[in-house]
């Protein structure tokens, strides 16, 4: 039986559109969690970085429901820049803007 339910599901899953399955693939990964880092640079120097980040997320119009130019998160705020979460580094809320802030957000490697 739990091999009709699988098949079942494949087939489910490879009739979907690719946008379907790439929200699909989204919502796992937001629930899964990325443990991401983003850092944040002025010119060529780092300012800014946060760790241990499940998802940024693109904020969207009350009404309109339409993309807005910047995105959100939740991470550790990385003070002395060093790439360890220290004492007393706490998780913050953080936003940023997608035209002018110049970023890098990748998955921890560690």
């Amino acid at each position: 039986m739990k091999y009709v339910f699988a098949l079942l599901g494949l087939m489910v899953l490879t009739s979907c559109t690719q946008e379907s399955q790439n929200k699909l693939g989204r919502a796992v990964q937001n629930w899964t969690g990325t443990d991401g880092i983003l850092e944040v640079y002025a010119g060529d120097k780092l300012v800014k970085r946060f760790m241990k980040i499940d998802k940024l997320t693109t904020a969207a119009g009350t009404d309109s429901g339409e993309s807005r130019p910047y995105r959100f998160g939740y991470g550790v705020l990385d003070d002395n820049l060093n790439g360890t979460i220290d004492d007393g580094e706490q998780k913050v809320y953080f936003e940023f803007s997608d035209y002018s802030t110049s970023y890098v957000f990748y998955g921890n490697p560690g």
